[in-house]
């Protein structure tokens, strides 16, 4: 019998994830069930359960990608000189979001998926943990950013760069909760209303 490719075996992979990221978008977790992904994705069972012991394990594998997928689009920004500001990171970071880089779904499909998989932590400690480290990855290349941004001038000195780093994740997982819950989110919107907000001068204030 021939062996089989690993470019096979992760294509096969993707095929799964992105099967079960659009059942999990569509009813949510608890009203997906393992038929309803092999009904999607076209596989038998053995084929599915090959890579995936259960829903927990594909949820995992959902959300470390998505991760993965951000994360990268954050330390590819820290390697230019000098980096985008923060409007024009948070605006690049969503379009691939929303753009089809997380399993070629929809923005709006995306968005719901995202949101359930932070629901879904409350209650599933592998899913915890694996958010766990993939934030705390995202604060950290958020963190080198910052280290970035002071080394070419662009942000004082004074504010802990974690503390820079928490909220700019937090305003991008606010407009990726504004998508999933209202729709009609743009990363324009984002863009516009950080650039507002980071063009304020204190010192006018009296």
């Amino acid at each position: 019998m021939a062996r089989v490719s690993q470019e096979h075996l992760d294509a096969r992979r993707r095929q799964i994830l992105a099967g079960a990221a659009r059942c999990f978008a569509r009813s949510g977790f608890h009203g997906t069930s393992m038929q309803d992904v092999l009904k999607e994705v076209g596989l038998s069972a053995g084929a599915v359960y090959r890579y995936f012991a259960g829903k927990g394990d594909l949820i995992a594998a959902i959300a470390d990608d998505a991760f993965r997928i951000i994360r990268q689009s954050f330390e590819e920004a820290a390697d230019l000189v000098p980096p985008p500001t923060p409007d024009i990171l948070l605006g690049r970071v969503l379009r691939g979001v929303f753009e089809g880089r997380i399993f070629g779904m929809g923005r709006r499909e995306c968005a719901a998926l995202i949101v359930q998989v932070w629901a879904e932590t409350l209650r599933d400690e592998q899913l915890a943990r694996t958010l766990g480290e993939g934030y705390a990855g995202m604060r950290e290349a958020w963190t080198k950013l910052v280290e970035a941004y002071r080394a070419a001038g662009l942000m004082p000195p004074g504010v802990p760069a974690d503390d820079v780093a928490r909220t700019m994740i937090a305003a991008a997982q606010g407009f990726m909760a504004q998508e999933a819950l209202f729709g009609g989110v743009e990363p324009e919107v984002l863009e516009n209303g950080l650039r507002g907000l980071m063009s304020m001068d204190p010192q006018k204030i009296s």
